[in-house]
């Protein structure tokens, strides 16, 4: 039977590895990111080497017209999507909450929030009408407490919890599942888009320190979706092992 996952903002880091590991397991995929030069490549790369089907859809989740366009001109074959991640996100800047730039708070609003929610809304009501799914929200161990420099990102991570939270709420009278992942450091281009391209600054966020991979996480989003269907995963803080929290760390 044809299993679908939708994977928002699939053509790196955790999403590049959730769509990998669920290709592997014989998911057919809905990959989307922004540039459409990288869905092509991945959307290549996991055809050639996994032999499912993939559909990439270019949009940027920030933009509401964009995703309702997107999603509704999905092929009928395509429509019953069994999983949503909900990964597409990411951290700006990491300056005083008084001198934090304005611009970057409205794109990480915008993408780490509205963006989780225009997805939700237009894929849940799917999985409602059928009686079936599972959404995955990529939150973060910055939701669970502010540190410095990092109020907005962290209140961007407090609301997926919250937004994880309710949704379940609201569908527990249905067999649909939600399941928040809060890593903690994990090594992508996260921090490298955070410090707008500075790589050197980047690279000092894992220094000392064995980071995550995009890998561990996907691991953990495949073992949610696949416990059996009386079990749902509803939180999993998945950390370093020398990472006691978001702002404990201990470096060598």
């Amino acid at each position: 039977m044809k299993k679908i996952a939708l994977i928002t903002g699939a053509t790196s880091g955790i999403g590049a590895a959730c769509a990998r590991k669920f290709a592997g397991a014989g998911y057919d995929l809905i990959i989307t990111a922004r540039t459409e030069s990288a869905l092509s490549v991945m959307a290549y790369e996991l055809t050639q080497h996994f032999g499912v089907e993939v559909l990439p859809c270019c949009f940027d989740v920030r933009n509401l017209d964009a995703v309702k366009r997107a999603v509704d001109s999905l092929p009928m074959a395509w429509r019953d999507i069994d999983v949503l991640i909900n990964n597409a996100g990411l951290a700006l800047g990491l300056e005083p909450e008084y001198a934090g730039d304005i611009t970057d708070w409205e794109t990480m609003i915008d993408t780490n929030i509205k963006g989780l929610l225009y997805m939700t809304r237009l894929i849940v009501p799917g999985m409602v009408e059928r009686q079936k799914g599972h959404v995955i929200n990529i939150g973060s161990v910055a939701g669970d407490a502010a540190y410095a420099g990092g109020a907005v990102y962290c209140a961007t991570k407090a609301a997926v919890k919250a937004l994880s939270d309710g949704l379940r709420i609201d569908l527990v009278h249905t067999p649909i599942r939600v399941t928040n992942l809060k890593p903690g450091l994990v090594e992508t281009n996260f921090s490298k888009v955070r410090f707008h391209g500075d790589t050197e600054r980047a690279a000092n966020v894992y220094k000392g320190i064995t980071p995550l991979t995009g890998d561990d996480i996907a691991d953990v989003a495949l073992y949610a979706v696949q416990a059996p269907a009386h079990v749902q995963i509803a939180e999993v803080l998945i950390l370093a092992t020398h990472q006691a929290s978001g702002s404990v760390i201990c470096r060598s």
